[in-house]
């Protein structure tokens, strides 16, 4: 298992991350609901595109919190171990997945 190449993939996943954030923080601002220069379905179609934004970001913030784990397991040497029983997580799931925190096992109970 390449833990440098698993390292990188995991930076620039957090760099992605980070740039949808910044790219969406718009979307994510408070909807104007003065009725004098917004339609209803304006403001409707505005309240959507904020929650669904929202809800992005909070699936990234999780997403980040997993790379941050990864990256912290690679710096303390625990990477490529699961965090459940402590035993070796299969290279393909690392390649498939560079977050994962646990082994197959432990991921089906």
């Amino acid at each position: 298992m390449d833990i440098e190449a698993a390292r990188r993939r995991l930076d620039q996943a957090r760099a992605e991350l980070v740039e949808q954030d910044q790219i969406t923080e718009t979307d994510r601002a408070p909807v104007e609901l003065d009725q004098t220069s917004v339609g209803r379905l304006s403001r409707m179609d505005a309240i959507q595109r904020q929650a669904m934004a929202q809800a992005g970001k909070q699936r990234r913030q999780l997403e980040r919190r997993r790379i941050d784990a990864a990256l912290d397991r690679i710096d303390s040497g625990d990477y490529g171990y699961c965090a459940r029983c402590g035993e070796a997580i299969a290279p393909r799931r690392l390649e498939l997945d560079p977050a994962i925190a646990t082994c197959v096992g432990c991921s089906s109970e």
